[in-house]
């Protein structure tokens, strides 16, 4: 009951909440990079509000592809524009703040064709933004915490992906997160979560009617959250909008 009560008092800020699946507040998450008028990330972490900030998105990767990473109108990535934020991932580090890269989102153009794709992508994040080494790192020297999965288009192979991954924490924790919708079981990331293997699973409670809070109707919303803590994400979060334009079907 416990974890309800805090559920009930955290909807209402309107960030992405984040709650642990135990009755303990794991802090509160937040998207960085898609919005040109939020600031700076060093801005977003000194606000002291976060516990997590995932850099959105890498929004091409696998199938062939280029991995691009798409900051909006903070940098370009091409010109190497987007290694400024090294010291500020650093910074936000250093007050405890774990920082992932987020990769997909709604309007990316990414696939995996394959296992040995997954492994692929896998060997590029772990070179380019996690404890390997790369002479082309897009985010320069800083070294992320992980890395986060806002997956909405396929599918396929991305359990191999999260393995691929959890594999190099052998070398330096690498922290899976992922953000499904909140319809249990999630269309596209359901096998990943199935691994066991995500540490944070921040589920998005919005822009879908039959599982989202609207109108002090909060049955539906507890029905979706007792089904995604019975899942095998060790953690589960409560995602809500930072602002309308991010929820137009409502939540």
């Amino acid at each position: 009951m416990e974890s309800f009560k805090q559920l009930s008092i955290l909807l209402f800020p309107l960030f992405l909440i984040s709650l642990f699946k135990s009755s303990s507040a794991a802090g509160i998450a937040v998207y960085w990079g898609q919005n040109g008028g939020e600031g700076s990330l060093a801005d977003a972490c000194n606000t002291n509000n976060y516990q997590f900030v995932n850099i959105a998105f890498l929004s091409s990767f696998g199938n062939g592809q280029t991995p691009t990473l798409n900051l909006a109108g903070h940098c370009d990535a091409a010109s190497n524009g987007c290694t400024k934020f090294s010291s500020e991932i650093q910074a936000c580090q250093a007050k405890g703040i774990k920082v992932l890269l987020s990769l997909g989102g709604g309007a990316g153009s990414y696939s995996l064709s394959s296992s040995d794709d997954a492994t692929q992508v896998a060997n590029y994040l772990w070179n380019n933004f996690l404890g390997g080494t790369s002479t082309s790192r897009p985010l320069g020297d800083a070294v992320l915490d992980g890395i986060d999965f806002d997956i909405e288009a396929g599918g396929e192979h991305f359990d191999e992906l999260a393995k691929a991954l959890n594999g190099f924490s052998s070398q330096r924790k690498v922290y899976l997160s992922a953000a499904p919708q909140c319809p249990y079981p999630d269309a596209h990331l359901d096998s990943a979560i199935s691994t066991g293997l995500f540490d944070y699973v921040w589920v998005q409670f919005y822009n879908n009617p039959q599982c989202q809070y609207s109108s002090g109707n909060t049955a539906n919303l507890v029905n979706a959250w007792n089904q995604w803590t019975a899942s095998q994400a060790k953690q589960v979060f409560l995602g809500v909008p930072a602002n309308d334009a991010a929820a137009p079907s409502g939540g």
